[in-house]
């Protein structure tokens, strides 16, 4: 039985770079949704459930900030925003809605095709790990990491997490009592290619910070080194 070929979601409404793009994914094998404003994009999410959305900042009806919002009330699929070069506030705001990289226009088709093939990468490699008989489920305090299931409860509470938060999270459960250097975690989650994107790191840790303690001013479960990386305590809570 053939492999099911991956889908991925192509937004913008530049007609000529959708031509481009989606033909040079769909000569690589791969299934292409296309729509050229917002509303639509984020219709097309909703209804086909793509493997993977690239999504435009700057669309009629919806911005891409807006579709990436919205997308992530309902679900983890792994998201691209493209940005216009030196927007780098554009970059942040994307990364704290939801996205899981950004691409800078204008780019090539190969860097495209790479920062697909990372991320969509980076969302299969937990099953890989399970495969390899890491441990399927990880406690810390109150915490439940469930490996086999991508899911994570707090306190008997389901907690939703995007691909690179539950990356992000479980890399340093598995390391809880042990400082996690930025480079480490930028290698394990993203990739060699991502050495020195401290903010890419920095945004996302905040953003898994939040989703697990949104009332606190200062996390129990992930704790700051500062010029080093981050610790997660094996007892949440604890000064180390």
């Amino acid at each position: 039985m053939p492999a099911k070929k991956i889908t991925v979601l192509v937004a913008d409404d530049d007609p000529q770079l959708l031509r481009l793009v989606s033909r040079n994914f769909q000569l690589e094998g791969y299934s292409v949704l296309t729509a050229n404003n917002g509303q639509e994009a984020l219709n097309v999410i909703h209804s086909e459930s793509p493997d993977i959305a690239l999504l435009d900042v700057m669309m009629p009806k919806m911005d891409g900030f807006t579709v990436c919002e919205e997308a992530r009330k309902f679900t983890a699929m792994p998201i691209i925003i493209l940005t216009a070069r030196g927007q780098d506030h554009d970059k942040i705001r994307g990364l704290d809605l939801g996205a899981d990289d950004y691409l800078t226009k204008p780019f090539s088709v190969e860097e495209l095709m790479a920062r697909v093939r990372a991320v969509l990468r980076r969302s299969q490699m937990t099953q890989v790990e399970v495969k390899q008989g890491l441990n399927p489920v990880i406690t810390v305090g109150d915490m439940k990491i469930d490996l086999a299931q991508h899911q994570v409860l707090l306190k008997d509470q389901l907690i939703a997490l995007t691909p690179i938060e539950f990356r992000l999270l479980t890399y340093l459960s598995q390391n809880a009592g042990r400082v996690v250097t930025q480079d480490m975690l930028l290698e394990h989650v993203w990739g060699s290619e991502y050495s020195g994107e401290s903010h890419l790191l920095q945004v996302n840790i905040n953003r898994l910070r939040h989703k697990l303690e949104p009332n606190e001013e200062n996390s129990s479960y992930i704790h700051t080194k500062m010029g080093v990386g981050y610790i997660m305590p094996v007892v949440p809570g604890e000064e180390i």
